[in-house]
């Protein structure tokens, strides 16, 4: 008897190797449970001599048992799965969403940079000055149209003093405003690019002064002359001495200095057929009047 319940513990405790942690313990009560009823069926045959062997072989069994829950424990422990990492809603948590919210993650996001823009428009030539074809006027009356028709040579677009004074409208006293000689270069100029800008005051302002060195620059470079209506005196950049009391008309056909300087074609006095003056005393020049770009 005594070596069928040695026999039946020792099939427990295989069983119990081999089980998960979390039966370690009911097979360990199951044991000792069955360790109990075997003592107590001897003790029927021979009660003292049993107790004490079978107490004995619980008492052999615990470490066992323990030894064996220790095991299994340590089993489970190795294949449980490792715990998810906690989340957190700093951006340095999930580099993957930090990657979406990146700029650089989204190349079609990337905005265009300012100056590969600026870039792809050439900038304007320092100086550019039109092959122009120059002459003086044949009356005292007819500067606009000797003036327009200088400017269009410049334009590349021959024509006569006489063939322009229809278009301006000039007479005996002369061609009246910048709006005329607008009117007239648009006639012959594919496009009607020409557009009149007016200074009315006594003297222009340093808005009005930029505006016409941009003028300048901006015709000249895609080939137009300007015409521009004068009154006053002015001073060239030689120094010299230009004076237009009742008024004048003169062509611009070229620049210098980004603009800053202008070249004439004074229909005026075919001794001196041209000469450069700074674009802020052109400006002050133009005063009251205005000019055809």
């Amino acid at each position: 008897m005594e070596e069928h319940v040695k026999h039946h513990l020792k099939r427990q405790l295989r069983r119990l190797a081999t089980e998960r942690p979390y039966q370690i313990v009911a097979g360990s009560a199951a044991a000792l449970v069955l360790a109990g009823g075997a003592t107590a069926a001897v003790a029927g045959a021979n009660e003292a001599p049993v107790r004490q062997e079978n107490t004995a072989a619980v008492t052999e069994l615990a470490p066992r048992l323990n030894e064996v829950a220790s095991r299994g424990e340590a089993r489970a422990a190795a294949a449980a799965p490792a715990p998810a990492p906690a989340q957190s809603d700093s951006p340095s948590a999930s580099p993957s969403a930090s990657a979406k919210s990146s700029p650089s993650a989204s190349p079609g996001a990337a905005k265009a940079d300012p100056d590969v823009t600026a870039a792809a428009k050439p900038k304007p030539p320092s100086t550019k000055i039109l092959d122009y074809h120059y002459q003086a006027q044949t009356a005292y009356w007819n500067c606009g149209p000797a003036a327009v028709r200088n400017a269009l040579s410049a334009t590349g677009i021959e024509t006569t003093q006489d063939a322009m004074a229809g278009p301006l409208r000039a007479g005996e006293y002369g061609t009246n405003s910048a709006e005329d000689t607008t009117r007239g270069l648009n006639q012959m100029v594919k496009g009607s690019p020409y557009r009149t800008h007016t200074i009315s005051g006594q003297a222009a302002t340093p808005a009005q002064m930029d505006q016409l060195q941009a003028d300048l620059v901006n015709a000249i470079g895609n080939g137009r002359g300007v015409v521009v209506n004068i009154a006053g005196s002015a001073t060239d950049t030689n120094g010299g001495w230009h004076s237009f009391p009742g008024g004048h008309y003169i062509a611009v056909v070229g620049y210098k200095d980004d603009g800053r300087t202008a070249l004439i074609a004074d229909s005026a006095d075919p001794s001196l057929p041209s000469y450069w003056i700074t674009t802020i005393d052109l400006a002050n020049w133009a005063a009251t009047r205005g000019y055809s770009a």
